[in-house]
């Protein structure tokens, strides 16, 4: 999920540079909502010790 925000932010920093401020604003909207919901997996990950054990 984080690499999915990641290439969304790309792809609107690449669009702002070009020009194309609807797509860079909606992309980076999709970044943002991604990275969130990405947080909160982690916090929630983190507190029920589901992850993986090392």
């Amino acid at each position: 999920m984080l690499r999915w925000a990641i290439i969304f932010l790309v792809l609107a920093l690449v669009a702002g540079a070009l020009g194309a401020g609807g797509v860079a604003g909606l992309s980076m909207n999709i970044a943002y909502v991604l990275f969130v919901v990405f947080l909160i997996l982690l916090v929630v990950n983190f507190f029920t010790g589901r992850g993986r054990r090392i």
